[in-house]
């Protein structure tokens, strides 16, 4: 098949989002499909690595995250030109910013099936923005009637379906998870993690994704103060970059935490999971999160992750068996914590850990191969209404 992927957000950027992408590209391009990421500009480096094309647009920075790129694929006549030499199969959008529209108008022009998948809470983010409930409510009913407009709608949690019918989605909607890379713990990845940071011999609590508060990172900050109340010292990781770092680095002076390492955004995947495998604990508090991909990385690792009950992230957590599920308050997180790391039994810490690695990550062949059928099925469909709009002629 030939399939185009259309993501506001891609490589060189790896929000959870753009990650998503990148391996239904990556995996599709693999099995033999001719796959397209349709996306704003990005500078992602020498481009002849990939096994799928990016056909990208014009974009300008977005003055509140100006790591991110937009623009309007239309108005870009070198994209325009590229595009329309393109023959496609299927359309698959992953977010209904401009690429998402985009994704919409190739369909409509090509007469194709239109596939949306259901990423992000976007009543927080219009909230944020606009500071309006009322302005936050037209803004998620718009991101309703863009997913009416697909033919078939995923989602990736029970959580995120929840969430897009309550902004007035009312068809029925197709649970697709992520996946995740079944690498094996490895010694060397530990090692390059030690060489690259700081990794004293005290408990290490982690966080991986994006520094924003939109992630409740200030529990994390608050609970590690309870603990330093408490006695105990620990040392905790940010890994990632986003708008809020600044602010996060003066609340943890601010608590007076002094072993604390900010490492930025991690392109070394080696790096990154030597992290997880250092970790004691991987944090994960985020109420805004539909997935959490980096649950799966860390338990892929053998590192539980404690998340906050009633989410998203906790739909993959048995409590106290492959990882721990809090309260959304810093006791809370505080107390479950503290259970782990100093009154847990270590063999049902080691155990724990095991159950995390075996249960939690769900390999992206096993994704893809839903994807794929997924795929056929919306393109034969198609195929029949056409022929019963286009009948043939004798």
């Amino acid at each position: 098949m030939r399939i185009a992927l259309c993501s506001d957000t891609f490589l060189p950027i790896v929000d959870g989002v753009g990650r998503v992408v990148y391996q239904y590209a990556s995996h599709l391009a693999r099995e033999g499909h001719e796959c397209y990421v349709i996306t704003p500009f990005q500078d992602a480096g020498y481009r002849g690595q990939y096994p799928f094309e990016i056909v990208d647009f014009l974009s300008v920075k977005v003055p509140s995250a100006p790591q991110y790129g937009t623009g309007i694929a239309p108005l870009d006549l070198h994209y325009m030109e590229r595009i329309s030499r393109l023959e496609l199969d299927l359309v698959h959008v992953h977010a209904p910013g401009f690429a998402g529209v985009e994704g919409i108008r190739l369909a409509d022009r090509l007469n194709i099936p239109l596939i949306g998948t259901f990423h992000s809470k976007y009543y927080d983010d219009f909230l944020r923005i606009t500071h309006s409930d009322v302005l936050a409510s037209l803004g998620s009913r718009s991101v309703a009637d863009f997913y009416a407009r697909c033919d078939e709608v995923w989602t990736v949690s029970e959580d995120a379906a929840e969430t897009l019918h309550s902004y007035g989605y009312n068809r029925p909607i197709a649970i697709v998870q992520n996946g995740s890379e079944m690498r094996a713990p490895d010694p060397a990845f530990l090692q390059a993690a030690k060489t690259a940071y700081p990794l004293g011999n005290r408990p290490i609590l982690l966080y991986v994704g994006q520094i924003d508060f939109k992630k409740n990172l200030p529990r994390i900050v608050e609970a590690v103060a309870l603990m330093k109340e408490h006695g105990h010292s620990l040392q905790l990781i940010f890994a990632g970059q986003g708008r809020d770092r600044q602010k996060l680095e003066t609340m943890c002076n601010t608590a007076g935490l002094k072993n604390v390492v900010f490492t930025g955004h991690i392109l070394d995947r080696d790096i990154l999971d030597g992290l997880y495998m250092a970790a004691s604990l991987f944090m994960f508090p985020s109420l805004y999160d539909t997935a959490g991909l980096v649950v799966r990385e860390a338990a892929a690792m053998g590192t539980p992750s404690v998340v906050v009950k009633g989410t998203a992230p906790a739909e993959v957590i048995r409590d106290g068996e492959n990882g721990l599920i809090c309260e959304d308050s810093p006791e809370s997180l505080c107390r479950a914590i503290e259970h782990y790391l100093f009154k847990m039994d270590p063999v049902d810490r080691a155990s724990m850990k095991e159950q995390a690695r075996k249960t939690i990550p769900h390999p992206w062949e096993m994704v893809m191969r839903e994807v794929e059928k997924r795929y056929q099925a919306a393109s034969a469909r198609q195929r029949r209404r056409k022929k019963r709009v286009f009948p043939a002629r004798f």
